[in-house]
């Protein structure tokens, strides 16, 4: 198979969740489709060279991402025909509102907390594979993890944090 062959094929099956990681880091998908275009872009030039593409290409979206060289792009309000009411914690009924609550409170991070926050609880990856993704140490991932999730118990205290969503982890 040529090199432009492989390329497409990995493009073809992984493209969607490497844009799936964007999004959660972003919160823009087009912010995210340029990630995962300028990735794929540098990418594809040294396609021979690269042993395991996913990982490479994820490692290039996160460092993308925490070194801000994307220019912030202007955040723009969503209007709802309905404010949920987050006093009585209706919210939580719905799961897309429950992603948007998420979502808003990962933006409200520092790039490299969110980043963690990603790594390490969405895309499951233990502090050290972490550490190696963003090229950091272990005790940098530790206090980020834990200054990003004290962050999100206070944007969110409604939510159950003793929940599998932080506990447990490797």
């Amino acid at each position: 198979m040529s090199q432009e062959a492989e390329f497409v094929a990995f493009v073809t099956e992984r493209a969607h969740a490497l844009l799936k990681t964007a999004y959660a880091l972003t919160g823009d998908r087009h912010a995210a489709e340029d990630l995962v275009q300028t990735a794929l872009a540098k990418a594809f030039a040294r396609w021979r060279r690269i042993d395991e593409p996913e990982p490479y290409l994820r490692r290039m979206i996160y460092n993308d991402f925490v070194s801000g060289r994307r220019s912030p792009r202007s955040r723009a309000e969503i209007t709802v025909a309905q404010p949920p009411d987050h006093a009585s914690g209706r919210y939580l009924e719905s799961d897309t509102a429950l992603r948007l609550l998420l979502r808003d409170a990962l933006q409200a991070l520092p790039p490299r907390q969110r980043a963690v926050v990603i790594l390490r609880y969405f895309e499951d990856l233990s502090v050290e594979e972490t550490a190696a993704v963003l090229s950091c140490r272990r005790g940098t991932v530790a206090s980020q993890a834990s200054r990003a999730l004290a962050k999100l118990r206070e944007l969110l205290p409604q939510l159950d944090w003793s929940t599998d969503l932080v506990e447990g982890r490797r």
